[in-house]
């Protein structure tokens, strides 16, 4: 068996501008996100912990990583879903956003899964 199909966990990102919270005369967007993480392998895993890379259009990089996700390390059966609501701040009107959660299968493999690029963009900003 191919690990692909043993360890296949897909992420979706659905992002939203926070007005309310953001301050663009003082360099401040507040971005929220929808992450919606499902196993498609054939083995359950577990997420322990997540390595975020977030940068604005000046270049500027923050890291984060830590335990969990908004305080949960869920466990997912092949076919089930996790989903939940984080945030961002940036210093610019776009930026972007990828990383990796850190992952334990039952089998005792660890693996990380992979968290595609996603752009944070105050609306009619980009085309």
């Amino acid at each position: 068996m191919k690990s692909e199909t043993l360890h296949n966990i897909t992420v979706e990102v659905e992002t939203r501008y926070i007005e309310g919270q953001s301050e663009p005369d003082n360099d401040r967007y507040v971005f929220s996100y929808t992450i919606t993480i499902r196993n498609e392998g054939v083995v359950a895993a577990q997420l322990l912990s997540r390595h975020w890379v977030i940068t604005d259009a000046n270049g500027n990089v923050q890291e984060v990583k830590g335990e969990g996700v908004v305080g949960e390390q869920p466990h997912l059966n092949p076919g089930e879903g996790f989903q939940y609501t984080s945030g961002a701040m940036i210093a610019t009107p776009v930026g972007s956003m990828r990383g990796t959660y850190q992952m334990v299968a039952d089998n005792g493999d660890q693996f990380d899964a992979e968290i595609p690029a996603f752009t944070l963009a105050i609306p009619r900003t980009l085309h």
